[in-house]
């Protein structure tokens, strides 16, 4: 990785319109097989649900002070009556294979402490599950979301 600076801040709103266009990358959208939002969906997705949400910890990443995507965590049913913490993140294309994510995981892992974390990329997203691992999450299965196969992966103690 060459010589930069990964932070991680809140989200502001005026973040939301960069993390649009990254969800609306086509080479993330096939990476991922997660389907985009339209733009009022999205925003009020993210107003309601992420920013609205005192449960859910979402963070920046910034790469020399600029926007480069966002990680999230959140609950999947009910918190602390069977439900599941998750998490997610994505990044801008710049800042593939550059380390970034990794720098960045690490940082979010150590500020989200909720364990076991889990997480279940698109089987054929291999760089996202291979940075998962890096991190100590371990696959425990497969789900399907509509026609696709994700791996089930979670990190049931802290970081490595």
């Amino acid at each position: 990785m060459t010589d930069i600076d990964v932070q991680l801040r809140d989200v502001t709103e005026a973040d939301l319109e960069f993390l649009l266009a990254c969800e609306h990358d086509p080479e993330a959208v096939r990476r991922s097989r997660f389907t985009p939002r339209p733009r009022d969906a999205f925003m009020r997705h993210w107003k309601t649900n992420i920013l609205g949400d005192s449960t859910v910890f979402v963070q920046m990443v910034t790469v020399d002070g600029e926007p480069a995507g966002s990680i999230v965590a959140w609950w999947e049913g009910e918190q602390g009556v069977g439900g599941d913490r998750f998490i997610g993140y994505w990044l801008g294309r710049p800042y593939w294979g550059r380390g970034v994510g990794s720098v960045a995981l690490g940082l979010f892992l150590r500020r989200e402490t909720n364990r076991p974390l889990y997480a279940d990329p698109f089987a054929g997203n291999t760089a996202s599950v291979r940075l998962l691992e890096k991190h100590g999450f371990r696959r425990t299965g497969t789900v399907r979301h509509g026609d696709n196969e994700h791996f089930m992966l979670v990190l049931d103690s802290e970081t490595p």
